[in-house]
């Protein structure tokens, strides 16, 4: 969650870089970065915007598994071998 405490202007931003950029790190929480007053942008330290690009990756992928069950309760799975004949097909894979 985004702390409100965390606001600053894009000009204070590129005054104080270098600090900003260490608090960043230190607390791996985002900053917004306002533009005349409203937000524009949110900035954070790589670390985090990487776990946060692995927790998304993580609930996609449940999403789809998930997805893939109820289609497969509902009757819509096919056997195994005739998917991997489709996706060999398809990717023109050969054993």
């Amino acid at each position: 969650m985004i702390d409100l405490r965390e606001v600053r202007s894009v000009t204070e931003f590129q005054r104080n870089l270098k600090g900003y950029v260490g608090r960043l790190k230190e607390n791996k929480t985002p900053m917004v970065l306002t533009v005349n007053g409203r937000a524009e942008v949110i900035v954070q330290d790589a670390e985090s915007y990487q776990a946060l690009l692995d927790r998304l990756e993580r609930a996609e992928t449940v999403a789809a598994i998930r997805q893939g069950i109820e289609q497969f309760e509902r009757g819509k799975g096919i056997p195994l071998k005739q998917a991997e004949r489709r996706l060999r097909k398809r990717h023109g894979f050969s054993r």
